[in-house]
């Protein structure tokens, strides 16, 4: 792409951002006007920064370019002299959130304990934070924290001896089971059964998105898995 139509492009997204966001929320109407910032005095770490503190705040779904803009005290314009778009914001600000989120206290040696606690620990994550479920079913994340953390359950399942054929095709399987549980969660929250014909079994479907039944689809993946490994990786009595 060259420069004119780069160019083009950032200026037609500022100006769809600029007509989404044309009549400020009321939170940032009460808010006093920032100060402009000195040209050149932001930086692409300060653009994540900011947008990482509205992101866990629970403001993604009222942030935009302009708002964003807004707070750092610049041009929106000044913003895609750091971020290509959007999308590529919202990939830096997942993958700085996934890092502080990701980690098991669950003792390595203990693989079933590690793993259910990591896939957990990813579920809670997507489904509290909206940007970052974007994120993850818009592409494969491939952030330095979601590389991290493929490695280190790799690691914990070839310690349980899987070969690396199986640790992947395991991984696969915990993977895709956990974002798919946390999409379908995450769609059907505030859902209620609507008619009275349909009410009971709508209330034993809805059961079907529970922290219970993802623990339990969660133990029968695991079940299948120690099929393959090595019978001392077994956790004892």
């Amino acid at each position: 792409m060259n420069a004119y139509a780069y160019t083009s492009r950032c200026y037609d997204e500022c100006m769809a951002e600029q007509a989404r966001a044309a009549e400020p929320s009321p939170s940032r109407a009460t808010r006093p006007a920032t100060r402009r910032a000195r040209w050149g005095t932001i930086s692409r770490e300060d653009v994540i920064t900011a947008a990482a503190e509205i992101i866990s705040g629970g403001g993604y779904e009222e942030m935009s370019i302009r708002s964003l803009a807004a707070d750092l005290g610049v041009a929106p314009m000044s913003l895609y002299r750091h971020i290509r778009d959007r999308d590529d914001l919202l990939d830096e600000v997942t993958d700085r959130l996934l890092a502080r989120a990701w980690r098991p206290s669950a003792p390595g040696n203990d693989w079933q304990a590690w793993i259910t606690e990591a896939a957990a620990s990813l579920r809670h994550f997507l489904i509290t934070q909206p940007a970052a479920l974007h994120v993850y079913l818009r592409h494969p994340v491939v952030s330095p924290a979601a590389i991290e953390r493929m490695n280190a359950i790799m690691d914990v399942l070839r310690r349980a001896g899987l070969d690396d054929a199986a640790a992947r095709s395991a991984y696969g399987a915990l993977h895709t089971y956990t974002i798919g549980f946390a999409a379908l969660e995450a769609s059907r929250a505030g859902w209620t059964p609507d008619g009275a014909g349909a009410e009971d079994l709508g209330r034993q479907l809805s059961a079907y998105t529970t922290t219970a039944q993802f623990t339990e689809g969660l133990r029968y993946l695991l079940e299948g898995i120690s099929r393959h490994t090595a019978p001392s990786s077994e956790p004892g009595p």
